[in-house]
Parts: C-alpha cells; structure tokens; sequence
C-alpha cells in the first residue's frame, strides 16, 4: 500500500476542551487505486486530507507514505516529502495569473530543486495526458474551470507522486464537466500508480471510484466499492 493512516485522532483547542476532528481512524489506499471520502461539511474530510499530506500532526496514530512513517520526520523533512512524493489538487486551482498553463507545471520543478532541463517537455507530455495539449500557451483567463482543473491536476503530478489528495475536484463544475474530471483521476490513477484519495460531499460520480468511505463526526464507515 502506498497510503497508509493507521488509527489517527486529531483534536483542536475549543474554549476549555478540545474537538475530535478525527477519532481513531483508519484507511489504506494502495497504488493504483481510486478512495473517496464522502460526507458533509464539517464531518472531518479536510482534517484527514490534511493529516494524510502532513500538513497537520495527528495527536495520535501513524502516517505512512510510499513506506516512510512520517511521525519521526523533521518539519523539513516533512516538507520534501511532501515535494517529492505527494501530490495535493486544491479545490481551487490558484493559477499563477501571469503564468501559462506549461509555465504552471514548470514551476513546481523550481520549487522541487529538480533539474529543470527537461521540465517543459514533462509539462507539455502531462498537459497533453490531461487533454490540453493544445493550450499549453494560454493563461487561466483563457481558459474554462474544467481547463483550469485540469491544468491543477497535472500540476500536481509534475513531481511523479506516489499519493494524489484531491479536495472537492467537482464542486465549481457541472455535471458534465465534474464527471470528466472523475473520469480522468482514474485513468490517471491507473496510468500512474497512484495512491489517490479524493474528498467531496459530491456523490454523483462516486460509480467511478474503486471504494468509497463515508465519513460521520470524525469516524470512517465500513468501505464499499462502487456498483458497477
């Protein structure tokens, strides 16, 4: 397995005690694999992504990513992880206004430190695996929100990662352009073996998902894969 959260809590300062954002929980995500979460605002989807992208620290429980336990990691060391191995699409894709949608991928290699000879190729071959090939020069006022979701996706697989956490990748689109989203995180999951694990309140496309976990006041209900 790629991803691994093992019987995490999370809990926050609230007046004289604390709130449970998670409560023991547990999820696998093995590469190649699709898991969404699904539950309603506040039951503690964004608290796990967060956990799961070491963004937050777990009061308690383990987070293992492409076999590194996480709780024995420096801050920095956190950090380049996060570089090197996971992938995090936003809900909104914040593109550089500025910036193209090649220069948009070509500058996660700068932050990576990674050598930058070969970036624009990489970004030009992702942009087309996302259906953009041919807008490759355009900013994102030129492009439409699905373009811009795509771009935020291939942005986030410039750096080749073992785990893909995707926030809410629907809910600024329509029902058809939400479902050709879906539709690509899993062939892009399948193409690239990623542990890829989505949250959203959305449960429209969930048919398209290998398993799906419904999230309740910081608890995990039993796994279900999708009817086919």
């Amino acid at each position: 397995m790629t991803l691994l959260l093992d019987d995490i809590t999370l809990t926050y300062p609230d007046g004289r005690g604390r709130l449970t954002a998670l409560d023991r929980v547990s999820l696998d995500a093995p590469a190649g694999s699709l898991t969404a979460v699904v539950g309603p605002s506040g039951s503690g989807k964004s608290s796990l992504l967060a956990v799961a992208a070491t963004l937050v620290t777990p009061d308690s429980g383990r987070v293992v990513v492409d076999g590194t336990d996480t709780g024995g990691l420096t801050p920095a060391a956190q950090a380049a992880l996060r570089r090197e191995r996971i992938g995090i699409v936003f809900q909104q894709p914040n593109l550089l206004p500025s910036l193209t949608a090649a220069e948009q991928l070509q500058v996660m290699t700068h932050v990576s430190g990674r050598a930058a000879r070969t970036a624009r190729d990489r970004a030009l071959g992702l942009l087309d695996a996302v259906g953009l090939a041919d807008e490759a020069g355009r900013r994102p006022h030129q492009l439409s929100g699905g373009q811009r979701q795509r771009v935020n996706i291939a942005r986030a697989l410039m750096n080749e990662p073992a785990v893909l956490l995707v926030d809410e990748p629907t809910s600024a689109l329509d029902h058809e352009r939400g479902a050709a989203v879906l539709d690509l995180l899993v062939r892009l999951t399948r193409e690239r073996s990623t542990a890829t694990v989505l949250v959203t309140h959305d449960r429209t496309h969930l048919e398209r998902t290998d398993r799906t976990v419904t999230m309740t006041d910081g608890r995990l209900a039993p796994v279900l894969a999708p009817s086919r």
